[in-house]
Protein backbone atom coordinates (compact mmCIF):
# COMPACT_ATOMS: atom_id res chain seq x y z
CA UNK A 1 0.00 0.00 0.00
CA UNK A 2 1.29 3.47 -0.86
CA UNK A 3 1.47 5.81 2.13
CA UNK A 4 1.73 9.58 1.97
CA UNK A 5 3.38 11.04 5.04
CA UNK A 6 2.21 14.46 6.15
CA UNK A 7 4.33 16.34 8.65
CA UNK A 8 6.23 13.32 10.02
CA UNK A 9 9.80 12.29 9.37
CA UNK A 10 11.33 8.86 9.39
CA UNK A 11 13.04 8.00 12.67
CA UNK A 12 16.76 8.56 12.71
CA UNK A 13 18.95 5.50 12.17
CA UNK A 14 19.67 3.76 15.43
CA UNK A 15 16.61 5.15 17.21
CA UNK A 16 14.21 2.65 18.67
CA UNK A 17 11.62 1.30 16.25
CA UNK A 18 8.17 2.82 16.89
CA UNK A 19 6.62 -0.63 16.86
CA UNK A 20 8.88 -1.69 19.68
CA UNK A 21 7.94 1.33 21.80
CA UNK A 22 4.21 0.64 21.62
CA UNK A 23 3.48 3.77 19.53
CA UNK A 24 2.45 3.82 15.93
CA UNK A 25 4.11 6.51 13.84
CA UNK A 26 2.26 5.78 10.59
CA UNK A 27 0.03 8.87 10.58
CA UNK A 28 -0.03 9.52 6.82
CA UNK A 29 -3.01 9.20 4.49
CA UNK A 30 -3.22 6.34 2.05
CA UNK A 31 -3.66 7.10 -1.66
CA UNK A 32 -7.14 5.58 -1.48
CA UNK A 33 -8.17 7.98 1.29
CA UNK A 34 -6.89 10.97 -0.67
CA UNK A 35 -8.78 9.84 -3.79
CA UNK A 36 -11.99 9.38 -1.79
CA UNK A 37 -11.64 12.91 -0.33
CA UNK A 38 -11.07 14.37 -3.81
CA UNK A 39 -14.11 12.48 -5.17
CA UNK A 40 -16.32 13.79 -2.35
CA UNK A 41 -15.12 17.36 -2.98
CA UNK A 42 -15.82 17.02 -6.72
CA UNK A 43 -19.35 15.78 -6.05
CA UNK A 44 -20.00 18.70 -3.68
CA UNK A 45 -18.56 21.21 -6.18
CA UNK A 46 -20.66 19.67 -8.97
CA UNK A 47 -23.78 20.14 -6.88
CA UNK A 48 -22.88 23.74 -6.02
CA UNK A 49 -22.31 24.92 -9.62
CA UNK A 50 -25.95 24.77 -10.80
CA UNK A 51 -27.05 26.53 -7.63
CA UNK A 52 -24.48 29.28 -8.24
CA UNK A 53 -25.60 29.68 -11.87
CA UNK A 54 -29.26 29.90 -10.84
CA UNK A 55 -28.41 32.45 -8.15
CA UNK A 56 -26.47 34.58 -10.64
CA UNK A 57 -29.33 34.45 -13.15
CA UNK A 58 -31.85 35.36 -10.43
CA UNK A 59 -29.73 38.40 -9.46
CA UNK A 60 -29.61 39.55 -13.09
CA UNK A 61 -33.38 39.13 -13.34
CA UNK A 62 -33.91 41.24 -10.23
CA UNK A 63 -31.61 43.92 -11.63
CA UNK A 64 -33.46 43.85 -14.97
CA UNK A 65 -36.84 44.24 -13.24
CA UNK A 66 -35.49 47.14 -11.16
CA UNK A 67 -34.04 48.89 -14.23
CA UNK A 68 -37.23 48.46 -16.25
CA UNK A 69 -39.30 49.80 -13.36
CA UNK A 70 -36.99 52.80 -12.89
CA UNK A 71 -37.13 53.78 -16.59
CA UNK A 72 -40.89 53.24 -16.79
CA UNK A 73 -41.43 55.39 -13.69
CA UNK A 74 -39.34 58.15 -15.30
CA UNK A 75 -41.41 57.90 -18.50
CA UNK A 76 -44.64 58.05 -16.46
CA UNK A 77 -43.40 61.07 -14.49
CA UNK A 78 -42.46 62.84 -17.74
CA UNK A 79 -45.97 62.11 -19.07
CA UNK A 80 -47.56 63.35 -15.86
CA UNK A 81 -45.57 66.63 -15.95
CA UNK A 82 -46.44 67.05 -19.62
CA UNK A 83 -50.15 66.49 -18.98
CA UNK A 84 -50.09 69.03 -16.11
CA UNK A 85 -48.37 71.59 -18.36
CA UNK A 86 -45.18 71.75 -16.30
CA UNK A 87 -43.11 70.90 -19.40
CA UNK A 88 -43.85 71.47 -23.06
CA UNK A 89 -44.85 68.64 -25.34
CA UNK A 90 -42.17 67.80 -27.90
CA UNK A 91 -44.52 67.49 -30.87
CA UNK A 92 -48.08 66.84 -31.94
CA UNK A 93 -47.55 63.07 -32.14
CA UNK A 94 -45.78 62.82 -28.79
CA UNK A 95 -48.94 62.38 -26.68
CA UNK A 96 -46.87 63.87 -23.86
CA UNK A 97 -44.25 61.10 -23.81
CA UNK A 98 -40.50 61.77 -24.11
CA UNK A 99 -38.99 61.70 -27.62
CA UNK A 100 -36.17 59.35 -26.48
CA UNK A 101 -34.44 58.06 -23.34
CA UNK A 102 -31.67 60.67 -23.58
CA UNK A 103 -34.26 63.38 -22.95
CA UNK A 104 -34.99 61.82 -19.57
CA UNK A 105 -31.29 62.12 -18.67
CA UNK A 106 -30.53 65.52 -20.23
CA UNK A 107 -33.72 67.07 -18.89
CA UNK A 108 -36.26 69.46 -20.32
CA UNK A 109 -36.93 73.12 -19.45
CA UNK A 110 -39.71 73.71 -16.98
CA UNK A 111 -42.49 75.98 -18.25
CA UNK A 112 -42.03 79.52 -16.95
CA UNK A 113 -38.61 78.81 -15.46
CA UNK A 114 -34.99 78.48 -16.49
CA UNK A 115 -34.74 75.30 -14.45
CA UNK A 116 -34.39 71.93 -16.20
CA UNK A 117 -36.28 68.90 -14.98
CA UNK A 118 -34.28 65.67 -15.17
CA UNK A 119 -35.98 62.31 -14.75
CA UNK A 120 -33.00 59.90 -14.78
CA UNK A 121 -29.39 60.29 -13.70
CA UNK A 122 -28.27 57.90 -16.43
CA UNK A 123 -29.72 55.26 -18.69
CA UNK A 124 -29.31 51.94 -16.83
CA UNK A 125 -27.20 49.15 -18.28
CA UNK A 126 -29.14 46.05 -19.29
CA UNK A 127 -27.70 43.26 -17.07
CA UNK A 128 -28.00 40.67 -19.84
CA UNK A 129 -26.74 42.61 -22.88
CA UNK A 130 -24.33 44.82 -20.88
CA UNK A 131 -25.35 47.86 -22.96
CA UNK A 132 -27.46 50.91 -22.24
CA UNK A 133 -29.55 50.25 -25.35
CA UNK A 134 -33.13 49.15 -24.82
CA UNK A 135 -35.97 48.18 -27.12
CA UNK A 136 -38.40 51.09 -27.41
CA UNK A 137 -42.09 51.38 -28.27
CA UNK A 138 -43.97 54.53 -29.10
CA UNK A 139 -47.57 55.21 -28.18
CA UNK A 140 -48.57 54.71 -31.82
CA UNK A 141 -46.89 51.25 -32.09
CA UNK A 142 -48.63 47.95 -31.39
CA UNK A 143 -48.26 46.77 -27.79
CA UNK A 144 -45.99 43.87 -28.82
CA UNK A 145 -44.14 45.65 -31.63
CA UNK A 146 -40.38 45.09 -31.88
CA UNK A 147 -39.80 48.14 -34.08
CA UNK A 148 -39.89 51.68 -32.75
CA UNK A 149 -41.97 54.23 -34.66
CA UNK A 150 -39.74 57.07 -33.31
CA UNK A 151 -42.64 59.37 -32.41
CA UNK A 152 -42.03 59.05 -28.64
CA UNK A 153 -41.07 56.54 -25.94
CA UNK A 154 -44.16 54.96 -24.43
CA UNK A 155 -42.59 51.70 -23.20
CA UNK A 156 -39.26 49.86 -23.10
CA UNK A 157 -38.14 46.25 -23.09
CA UNK A 158 -34.85 44.37 -23.04
CA UNK A 159 -33.39 43.25 -26.35
CA UNK A 160 -32.12 40.03 -24.76
CA UNK A 161 -34.10 37.07 -26.13
CA UNK A 162 -33.49 34.55 -23.33
CA UNK A 163 -35.96 32.74 -21.11
CA UNK A 164 -36.38 33.62 -17.45
CA UNK A 165 -36.34 31.16 -14.56
CA UNK A 166 -40.16 31.28 -14.44
CA UNK A 167 -40.38 30.29 -18.15
CA UNK A 168 -41.37 33.73 -19.49
CA UNK A 169 -39.36 35.58 -22.11
CA UNK A 170 -37.34 38.60 -20.96
CA UNK A 171 -38.58 40.59 -23.97
CA UNK A 172 -42.13 40.34 -22.60
CA UNK A 173 -41.37 41.89 -19.21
Amino acid sequence: MIMIRIGKHEPAPGSPCPRNSGQRRDSGLSLLEVLVCIAVLLVLAGAAMPVAKTTLKRQKELELRRDLRMIREAIDLYKEYSDKGLIEKEGLDSEGYPPDLETLVEGVPQVGSTKKLKFLRRIPIDPFTHRDEWGLRSYQDDFDSKSWGRQNVYDIYTEYSGTALDGSRYEDW
